[in-house]
């Protein structure tokens, strides 16, 4: 089977769109597929995948899935990725609106051309009730609370951007966070798994993230992890509402609306190649 793909990246979280519209590849084979064309050795290589398809709802109806072939729910840069992908491929409007976890999310095109821009998209409102991120936790929510690692107690904030995060804050990234992430990520309390975000405050709005995604891995940046460790700052009062979050890549903009507590992000994408893939 040649399926036709585009790639792209947001400060090095790279990832492929197939337009399942104009090719059929059902639900059922998703999860191999996505394993077999992410793979960095033996296919094109990238952190996840999205499917577009058509949407009574929005511009496009999109499906995110991470490296190892699990749903990852949403995803910030996936849906300017999107937005650049529909912008470079059809010419379309700079304002769009795309369907992501059975929510529809704006976005827009700030500046650039169809092979990089800036781009904003909003997540919607951050949730803590344990029960919607989730977490098995007898408490209502997970604000600055313990979690035993290693027979460690490991204080973490505990949040939903519509896919599982949990944010630690720390005083420098000279430890081996990747290890501490995947731990995390598997925890039995998560029973979805987490995305962890390691967060070190650098001025009230200023602050720098490692993120373990999961299903993938370490990445360059992730959308919804720089939402999640800003949403935890501001409540901890540790920043404002927004942010300039800083990964080794590059930076993202994360501004969270007292007017309605609606999360916006902001920051660069960029087309990287496009051709076909013989998927066996």
């Amino acid at each position: 089977m040649r399926i036709r793909f585009a790639k792209y990246h947001a400060l090095l979280n790279d990832f492929i769109v197939v337009d399942s519209r104009k090719q059929i590849l059902g639900a059922s084979k998703r999860t191999q597929f996505v394993k077999s064309i992410c793979n960095r050795k033996s296919g094109v290589g990238a952190d996840g995948v999205l499917f577009i398809r058509s949407s009574t709802r929005g511009t496009a109806k999109v499906d995110v899935y991470n490296a190892d072939g699990g749903w990852a729910e949403k995803s910030g840069n996936g849906l300017r990725i999107a937005g650049l992908h529909a912008f470079r491929t059809k010419g379309q409007r700079r304002n769009l609106v795309f369907e992501m976890g059975g929510t529809l999310n704006p976005v827009i095109i700030v500046s650039g051309n169809s092979d990089r821009g800036i781009l904003s998209t909003e997540l919607g409102v951050p949730k803590f009730d344990t029960k919607d991120v989730p977490i098995k936790a007898k408490s209502k929510y997970m604000i600055n609370a313990s979690l035993k690692i290693g027979g460690v107690n490991i204080p973490v904030t505990c949040l939903s951007m519509g896919n599982p995060h949990t944010v630690l804050f720390l005083d420098n990234f000279n430890f081996d966070w990747q290890t501490l992430g995947a731990e995390i990520e598997k925890h039995k309390s998560f029973p979805n798994g987490t995305n962890v975000e390691f967060a070190k405050i650098l001025s009230i709005n200023r602050l720098r993230l490692a993120e373990w995604e999961r299903g993938v891995g370490a990445t360059g940046s992730s959308g919804t992890g720089a939402a999640a460790a800003v949403v935890a700052a501001v409540v901890l009062g540790l920043t404002d509402r927004k942010c300039r979050v800083e990964f080794e890549s590059g930076s993202l903009t994360v501004s969270w609306r007292e007017s309605d507590n609606v999360i916006e992000l902001t920051g660069p994408i960029e087309f990287i190649c496009e051709g076909v893939y013989q998927y066996q």
